[in-house]
């Protein structure tokens, strides 16, 4: 199938890449704002086949285009996607949706009232040993608690982009742009959070907006008590973690190793190390995951079926970090909308 690509900023490499590495997709026309990102891209980028598009409506009109990709900045998005949901193009964005829940609930509610299918790019649902935990959950027991961590780190350099770190372009801080993957996983694996108690705040390491340091107590539908510790002020950053504790056993998820220790002194561990972005570097990791995505979207704009990640399931995790923000800003316990 044929994609296109729309924004072409840092993480457009990490598409370029998947794209090069899939035998089910090829790049066709790639879109940014300003002429120079698109020449820049063909640039580096010269064997993919690739060319500049003109405009957003030159990518809506072509016909060989069988989807689009989107990974420009969340402040950037409802236009875009309003335009391509009229020509029926498919779309597989980049997370988050948007900068806050309403507004994703915007972007999912007018791709299902075009019928066009868009799914989101939260990868770590494809991890492989997170398939292997969710599959083996059922025997572990019923759940008691869970710890879930993202100790990274950025230098301020990363926050001296214009716009990064912001409400205003992207949402919020350590929340919306670095811990979303891991609480969507969690979420896929525990079940819903009812309620939060949290602190969000900006340490002395950055100057930026938003918070980049958030402690929160999570109580879910199902009664397990847990909490989240995430930042972006961790130095020198280290992968996160997620810790199931259940009746039977305590499953521990890293960037790629699943460790499970029995309550009858069994222990087992499967996988094997990978670096997920936790550092100064936060396009240090592989695009396999970005790859599982696109095809798996790709198979399922061919198929008709629902892609791994649609748009209406992503709106969990964006709910989640709105409770959370809200409780760090009142001091006070707070409900997940729709929980």
């Amino acid at each position: 199938m044929k994609v296109a690509l729309i924004g072409l900023g840092m993480v457009s490499k990490t598409y370029a890449d998947a794209i090069a590495g899939s035998d089910a997709v090829t790049l066709g026309p790639v879109f940014a704002r300003s002429p120079k990102s698109r020449t820049n891209f063909l640039t580096v980028h010269p064997g993919l086949g690739a060319r500049a598009a003109d405009s957003l409506e030159d990518i809506a009109e072509d016909s060989s285009v069988d989807f689009a990709i989107l990974t420009t900045p969340p402040d950037a998005r409802a236009e875009i996607v309003e335009t391509l949901a009229r020509a029926g193009k498919p779309i597989l964005m980049e997370k988050p949706v948007e900068r806050t829940l309403p507004a994703a609930t915007r972007i999912v509610e007018t791709c299902e009232r075009s019928g066009v299918p868009l799914g989101i790019m939260l990868q770590h649902r494809v991890r492989p040993v997170a398939e292997d935990l969710a599959a083996r959950m059922p025997s572990l027991g019923p759940l008691v608690a869970v710890e879930t961590n993202v100790p990274w780190w950025r230098p301020q350099a990363y926050y001296d982009e214009p716009g990064r770190g912001t409400y205003a372009r992207d949402g919020g801080g350590v929340l919306i742009s670095q811990a979303i993957h891991t609480l969507d996983l969690m979420l896929t694996l525990t079940g819903p959070v009812s309620d939060v108690t949290a602190m969000c705040v900006t340490t002395a390491h950055h100057r930026m907006e938003a918070e980049d340091f958030v402690i929160a107590g999570l109580r879910f539908t199902n009664g397990a008590a847990g909490q989240l510790f995430a930042t972006t002020a961790g130095f020198p950053g280290a992968g996160e973690t997620i810790t199931l504790h259940c009746r039977d056993a305590s499953a521990r998820l890293g960037a790629g190793i699943l460790k499970i220790d029995w309550l009858d002194g069994r222990s087992e561990s499967s996988g094997e190390s990978l670096a997920s972005g936790a550092g100064a570097d936060p396009m240090a990791f592989a695009s396999d995951w970005h790859r599982l995505v696109i095809e798996d979207f790709a198979d399922a704009v061919s198929t008709g079926r629902p892609p791994l990640v649609p748009g209406r399931s992503a709106l969990a995790v964006h709910a989640l970090i709105e409770a959370i923000e809200r409780s760090g800003r009142t001091g006070t316990r707070v409900e997940v909308e729709g929980q």
